[in-house]
């Protein structure tokens, strides 16, 4: 098992709005690529910053196969959608973890 996460920290202005989002649209479509078995989303409770929210989203998928065809065939649009959609707005990280 791989873990795909991605840590985001976004404006508290339009946090809501980015929840909601990440729900209807965005979890959706990275689920729909059909490269991951599951996923969880958290709000990251230990931040420090007043201005911004950080969560982290978790996508696991059964081998690294799976990872790298989501990271060449889908992760640069959907990448560039949140970008668009929240610009200068949001910044995130990503972090592979295998489970071991």
């Amino acid at each position: 098992m791989i873990l795909y996460n991605v840590t985001v920290a976004i404006d508290k202005k339009v946090e809501t709005e980015w929840i909601a989002w990440m729900k209807q649209v965005h979890i959706p479509e990275v689920m729909d690529t059909n490269q991951f078995e599951e996923f969880k989303f958290f709000k990251v409770l230990n931040t420090e910053d007043p201005e911004s929210s950080s969560y982290s989203i978790q996508y696991f998928a059964a081998d690294m196969k799976n990872i790298q065809m989501y990271m060449a065939a889908f992760a640069p649009e959907l990448q560039q959608k949140a970008l668009l959609k929240f610009p200068n707005q949001m910044a995130a990280f990503r972090t592979l973890l295998q489970s071991v």
